[in-house]
C-alpha cells in the first residue's frame, strides 16, 4: 500500500490536472446532491467549511444553508486546533491561517446541537475512511462529535479503494463524490 505522503502527492497531480470549469461542475453536482439529503433537509446545525481552491467548492452549500434557515459553524484554525464559530454573513469573515476564510465571534462550544458535518479529505474510501492534510486537525475536532453524522466530500478522482489507516482516524459515515 502507498503511504500517506505518496498518496497526497499523488491526489495534487490529479487535482492540478482538473481543469477549473470540471472542478466547479463536480462540486457543483456534489451540494446538489447533498442538499436532497434527509439528513441536510432535518439538520438545524452544520459544520461545514469554507474551501480551499483544491477542494470541493462549498460556498454555495453554505448560501443554500442560510437561505434554508439553518445554522452554519465554520472551523478557525486556533494553533494546532480547530474551534467552531458561527457564521453569519459574508462580512463577518476574516483570512485565516492557511489563507482559508473564517468567521470572527466567539468560540461555539455546542456540540451536541450539531446535526450534520460536512467534512473535507485529500482522500476517502467507500467505507469511509478518510486521508486528511497531515496535520490532524479534523480527527481532533470529529473525535469531540462522536454523535454527529459525518460526510465526507470530494471529487470522483479522490476516492480510492483503500488508505493507510491509524487509531486515531475519524471513519465518515458516508461519502459524496
Amino acid at each position: 500500500m502507498q503511504t500517506k505522503t505518496d498518496i497526497r502527492q499523488a491526489i495534487k497531480r490529479l487535482k492540478a490536472a482538473c481543469l477549473t470549469p470540471e472542478r466547479a461542475r463536480l462540486s457543483g453536482d456534489i451540494v446538489q446532491h447533498i442538499i436532497q439529503l434527509d439528513k441536510w433537509q432535518t439538520a438545524n446545525m452544520l459544520l461545514l467549511y469554507h474551501a480551499l481552491p483544491d477542494e470541493v467548492d462549498t460556498s454555495e452549500l453554505i448560501a443554500q444553508a442560510v437561505q434554508a434557515g439553518k445554522r452554519v459553524l465554520l472551523p478557525v484554525v486556533v494553533g494546532d486546533d480547530l474551534e467552531l464559530r458561527e457564521y453569519k454573513a459574508a462580512g463577518n469573515l476574516t483570512e485565516g491561517a492557511f489563507h482559508i476564510m473564517e468567521p470572527t465571534g466567539t468560540a461555539f462550544t455546542d456540540y451536541a446541537a450539531i446535526d450534520l458535518a460536512i467534512v473535507p479529505g485529500v482522500a476517502f474510501t467507500a467505507a469511509g475512511q478518510r486521508l486528511g492534510r497531515g496535520r490532524g486537525y479534523y480527527d481532533r475536532l470529529l473525535c469531540r462529535l462522536p454523535h454527529v453524522y459525518k460526510i465526507g466530500i470530494c471529487w470522483p478522482f479522490q476516492l480510492l479503494d483503500a488508505l493507510p489507516a491509524e487509531p486515531h482516524d475519524i471513519v465518515m459515515d458516508a461519502i459524496i463524490c
